[in-house]
């Protein structure tokens, strides 16, 4: 999963897809919402900033992550690369504006309004109570106690790598192909 990210980021990165290229942000969907499964690296340092437990949509699973959509109204999360914008206060308070980059898997995150905030029912202590995270409605939703801290880290420009082992994705991402001497070739 790592090698994908970083191959991903590459990928993204000759396209000057990121204004930040030196922070990666990863979520791995394929472990369970109860498990630390969202990292923040700093790729100049080579140091690991955040690992956090995440949660993802009410319509993607209970604990453990299964399906995931593109579509409106779905209240499933989205896999792929994604780029991080800039922030704002909504409903769930502060929170921040992703940019998916892959037609057909995250390209409608923005219209979707699929953005990364605090939520009250991401904790341990829910987690403990209910076998699982609260779920969102697609985002991914971090505790309120770090979220701004993340959110002011990753803002801006950066690239956001949310990974489930999903075939079709796996074989069909330009972001997944070997870089290539013609970055916009895509495969």
């Amino acid at each position: 999963m790592l090698r994908l990210a970083l191959t991903a980021h590459r990928n993204a990165r000759a396209r000057e897809l990121l204004r930040r290229p030196e922070i990666l942000s990863i979520i791995d969907y394929s472990l369970p919402s109860t498990q630390p499964r969202f990292w923040v690296f700093d790729l100049d340092t080579s140091r690991l900033l955040y690992k956090e437990i995440i949660a993802h949509g009410r319509g993607t699973g209970g604990n453990r992550a299964r399906y995931f959509s593109n579509r409106h109204g779905s209240k499933q999360s989205s896999i792929g690369l994604f780029t991080t914008a800039g922030t704002y206060y909504g409903r769930n308070g502060y929170s921040l504006y992703l940019h998916g980059q892959e037609a057909g898997f995250n390209d409608e995150a923005y219209e979707r309004t699929i953005v990364m905030h605090g939520a009250w029912y991401v904790s341990k202590a829910f987690a403990r109570e209910h076998g699982r995270l609260g779920r969102s409605w697609g985002c991914p939703a971090l505790r309120k106690a770090v979220s701004r801290e993340v959110i002011d880290r990753i803002k801006g420009g950066t690239a956001l790598f949310i990974y489930y082992p999903d075939e079709e994705w796996l074989a069909t991402s330009a972001f997944l192909a070997p870089e290539t001497d013609d970055p916009l070739s895509g495969r």
